[in-house]
């Protein structure tokens, strides 16, 4: 689903143009909800609505709280007889948006905001927000590149201004990682929520165990302002089964990206059950939530999960176990060949498949304190031991400004000697880097994260090899 509008409407005009949410060009596949049934019938016309509406809802429907109120409530209606939900259920917690790239297609959405804060309306909570498209300061751009950048992003000033209007949080906040305890919008287990980061939303879902769709940037907003979202897929108990048992049978821990690529590419939208992982995570932790992001991130991105359960493990799975299993669930089982096949098949999409790499990204969703200390020992390590004193290419360490002031604090001699080793900490994102086509024909970048090798043309490897390509600039001949 996306949104779509050519102008801001006054509430004389018809219905099925307001805020108008487009059908999905696929068949509304792939929503990640778990709710793209073929008998789903997308009515636009609001005045017939199926959901069944308070009296509250009918007054703001009608326009008894303003004009601006009356359309976000339209469109949010609108939106959920698409997907054929019941009612409206009252969000909790503190939001979270993906939309924070300020390009030139995103202006009619941005008028939409303005709209609405003129109004004087807000989202029902302070939320939280993705990270800036760009980091001048820290991801060692050229004046170019920079350039570049500015010129893509050419509204990020005024997208960034209306979020502030509508109630977000300071930037100190802004991370699509925005679970951590040190950014602190972790809603309890239950809460529904209208996120649409994709991998928040899949975290949120599944390690949180909140209730909420994978909407898309700007309709999610919607929903916070009106402080309601429709009750279908992923907020149902039926849309939480599923229909698919994952058994891993690794003969080691596995590499947690290829393993929820796999995942997402096998059982795309649907929820999987996910058994055999309970082993290499114990309790949900500071470092097994970082495996688990990783994962999650991964389904969402390779496939469209928006929730998976993992035994023993995931709150839904402790409450209810192998009972999540829809009536004729299909069974996937991954095994080293299995992983092997799944790895050996992605591509290099470098505009020169023989060049030197650039830079190595990590941390895609964004890092936990952890993993941020993982690198950290794991290169400064290995530096040691070769008697070397910097790396060969630069290492990007994407990470919430919240999470590296926690990690300065609690080693600051470390991230002293990893910024002289080579090593620099963002708070951007990989993606609005390296989605550029005018930067990727010159910047060969190398990752272990499969959601940025899925959205960009970045090359993936494991975690050793990467390690490897970091010290030396050059790709092992086995890797």
């Amino acid at each position: 689903m996306s949104i779509k509008t050519s102008t801001i409407l006054t509430g004389d005009e018809k219905v099925d143009k307001h805020f108008n949410i487009g059908s999905d060009p696929h068949g509304a596949m792939c929503t990640g909800t778990g709710h793209s049934k073929a008998g789903v019938k997308h009515d636009h016309a609001v005045a017939n609505q199926k959901m069944k509406l308070t009296k509250e809802e009918q007054d703001i429907m009608d326009g008894k709280k303003g004009d601006a109120l009356a359309k976000v409530m339209k469109t949010v209606v609108q939106y959920g007889n698409a997907f054929g939900a019941d009612k409206l259920v009252e969000l909790g917690g503190n939001p979270h948006t993906v939309l924070l790239f300020g390009s030139t297609p995103v202006a009619p959405i941005i008028d939409i905001f303005n709209e609405c804060a003129d109004a004087g309306l807000k989202s029902y909570a302070e939320y939280t927000i993705d990270p800036r498209p760009y980091d001048f300061y820290n991801l060692e751009t050229s004046a170019e590149n920079q350039y570049k950048l500015q010129q893509t992003y050419n509204l990020q000033t005024e997208i960034e201004m209306v979020h502030l209007r509508l109630g977000a949080k300071d930037m100190n906040y802004w991370s699509c990682a925005c679970y951590w305890p040190e950014v602190g919008n972790a809603p309890k287990q239950g809460t529904y929520l209208a996120w649409s980061e994709s991998s928040a939303v899949n975290y949120s879902n599944s390690v949180l165990g909140c209730r909420s769709n994978r909407n898309s940037g700007g309709i999610e907003m919607l929903c916070n302002i009106l402080g309601k979202a429709p009750h279908f897929g992923l907020m149902t108990d039926e849309g939480r089964q599923a229909k698919w048992l994952i058994e891993v049978k690794t003969t080691d821990e596995p590499q947690w990206s290829v393993l929820g690529g796999a995942i997402g590419m096998k059982v795309m939208e649907d929820v999987p059950f996910i058994t055999g992982i309970e082993r290499y995570l114990g309790q949900v932790d500071g470092i097994s939530m970082g495996k688990l992001k990783d994962m999650g991130a991964a389904t969402a991105t390779n496939g469209a999960v928006g929730l998976y359960h993992v035994e023993n493990i995931t709150p839904d799975a402790i409450d209810q176990g192998r009972k999540l299993l829809a009536e004729g669930y299909q069974t996937y089982v991954i095994d080293d060949a299995e992983v092997e096949r799944v790895r050996k098949d992605y591509p290099n999409l470098w505009t020169k498949k023989d060049a030197k790499p650039t830079r190595a990204f990590v941390g895609c969703p964004h890092n936990t304190f952890h993993q941020l200390y993982d690198w950290g020992m794991k290169v400064l390590h290995e530096l040691a031991n070769r008697g070397q004193k910097k790396i060969a290419i630069p290492l990007h360490l994407f990470c919430s400004p919240l999470v590296f002031n926690h990690f300065e604090d609690e080693y600051s001699e470390m991230v002293r000697d990893m910024k002289r080793a080579g090593i620099t900490f963002t708070n951007t994102c990989p993606l609005t880097f390296c989605g550029i086509p005018d930067i990727t024909a010159t910047e060969f970048c190398v990752t272990n994260s499969n959601k940025t090798r899925e959205y960009t043309n970045s090359r993936f490897f494991d975690d050793g090899p990467l390690l490897e390509i970091i010290l030396t600039g050059e790709i092992p001949a086995d890797a």
